[in-house]
Formats: structure tokens, sequence, C-alpha cells
């Protein structure tokens, strides 16, 4: 028995559903299917009937739910107690690229310290690539990602925006006006691409290479600010999502005549237990982007 099988347990049982207590943890149906079971088959008692599409308690269920309860409003209350003595509460560790780090989510920061001041959160910059490595071995406890990676099943997720991908140059560059770009006009352009732990650079890589062109990279960076500093002196192009373009003057963003689309969204570790600090941070993600979306109807 395990203090995460009796937070699945009770949370079904809250629920009367596995799909809505998956939902409310933030983990697979499974995951919630196999902690009932496996109590079930240590105490060798049945947990749940079921009525039309409810779970119900049995007399059995019902009472390991009041002393799972008990058990778990006790363990929370030690948490608190132990955080309130060593006055140490444990950071929430967020990995997220350098392209939506500068832009959007300083502002959901903002929002979500201004509520809930007494939860710490670390902000480390890194490419998806990395940062879903680093999720994966508990180093971070979720990140914002671009989600086109092949392994992105290996993780639980919420998808936060649908997006493609444009070619980026200043507004006085000769292929501004275009209403799209082909990957032959872009390969005789001077490029800058970022590091090589971002997805975005694999799906642009693979384009050319289908297409049958090599870019010109001159620049690979992390760096928002210098790629833009590049992108004004008129010769250079680069690529952001089109959700980002408005935040730069002087910017224009073409969309690529064959598009590229991105989803973005969080990930954090399958099977990781979710702390309350994790999950009130994850909840309010999920709520602040459905009211202040990363795309407008009109990019979509």
């Amino acid at each position: 028995m395990t203090l995460n099988q009796l937070r699945y347990f009770c949370t079904a049982s809250r629920c009367h559903s596995i799909t809505k207590a998956a939902e409310e943890l933030y983990v697979t149906q499974p995951t919630v299917s196999v902690a009932i079971r496996d109590l079930e088959i240590e105490f060798g008692i049945n947990l749940f009937s079921r009525k039309g599409n409810q779970l119900m308690l049995t007399v059995e269920g019902e009472a390991l739910y009041k002393k799972a309860v008990y058990i778990l409003q006790y363990c929370d209350e030690l948490q608190a107690d132990c955080s309130s003595t060593l006055r140490v509460r444990p950071p929430v560790h967020i990995g997220i690229p350098p392209m939506l780090s500068t832009v959007f989510f300083p502002e959901l920061l903002e929002a979500f310290q201004a509520e809930h001041p007494e939860i710490p959160v670390v902000l480390e910059e890194y490419g998806s690539v990395r940062a879903c490595s680093l999720v994966q071995d508990d180093t971070l406890d979720f990140a914002l990602v671009n989600m086109e990676q092949y392994n992105i099943d290996k993780f639980n997720n919420i998808i936060l925006a649908d997006d493609q991908i444009v070619f980026c140059v200043s507004k006085d560059h000769p292929l501004a006006q275009k209403e799209s770009v082909t990957t032959q006009e872009m390969s005789k352009e001077k490029l800058i691409f970022f590091n090589a732990d971002s997805v975005q650079n694999q799906l642009l890589k693979l384009r050319f290479e289908l297409d049958g062109c090599t870019p010109s990279i001159i620049m690979k960076s992390s760096q928002i600010y210098t790629t833009l500093q590049f992108i004004k002196s008129k010769k250079y192009g680069c690529f952001f999502y089109s959700c980002m373009t408005d935040k730069f003057s002087g910017v224009v963003g073409i969309p690529l005549a064959t598009p590229i689309r991105v989803k973005i969204g969080v990930v954090w570790k399958k099977g990781k237990y979710i702390s309350n600090d994790m999950q009130t941070l994850l909840n309010f993600t999920k709520n602040y982007y459905k009211k202040h979306p990363l795309i407008t109807e009109r990019d979509s």
C-alpha cells in the first residue's frame, strides 16, 4: 500500500469515475485502475461495484475510504507542519524554451504569484528536447515544450496551443511582402537557427532535406534579443511561432508555403507524485491559457 494508491482510490471514490479521477490527478486511466486493483489484491476485497456509468463503494470500500481519507489528511498536515517548522517550501521546477520564456511565461508567472505568493517557482531555460529529458529524470517537475517529438507519448501532457512556424524577417526585407515563402526561397537567405536541443530545428532541417535544399545557417542561438538584432539589420531571417510575431516591432512573420504546424503544451513524468503545489500550478496554467490563449482566432 502506498500513499499514491490511497490518493488515487479516494479521488475515484469521490468522483465516482476512474476517467474523472485520472483527469483531476493528471495521470492516465490505467494508472488509477492499476492502483485500485493492487489495493484490492493486497487486502483481498472488492472496493467498487458499478451502477450504470458510476463507481459505487462496496461496504469494504467504504470502510477503507474513511481510513484512507484520514491517513491522507494526516500526511498533508504532517508535511505542512514540517515545512512550517523548517520554513522551507520546495519550489516547483519548470523547464521552458527560450522562445516561450521571453514572451509568454513571465505574464503567467506574475499572475500565478499574485494569486499564490506562498508557492515558490523556479524557471530553468532549456530547449524542448533537453527539457523533456530532465522531466524524465526528475530534475524538472514539468516543462512547457514544443510537443512535436517522437517520444512525447512517454509523458502526461496538457495541450495549450496549436500554432505554426513562420519565417521572420525585417519589415524592410525583400521577402517581407510575400504571403508565403518556399523552402527554395529561404535556402537563399542567411538564416539563424536555434540551438541543437530545439525541436523546431529538427522539424526545419527535415523540411529542407525533404525539399532537397540546404539551409544557409550563419548562427545558432538561444537568445531572442540577439536574434532580433540580426533580423533588424535586414539581411537575415529566422523562425518563430506565429503567436510571437506581434510581440516584436519591425518584424514580419511569413507563413511557409507548406505549413509546419506545432503543438505547444505542458509535459510531466508519468507515474510521478503530483504535489499540491504542482497540481495548483498545473490547474492555474491550464485555466490561464483558456482565458489568455497563445493563439488568437485570426492566427489559427
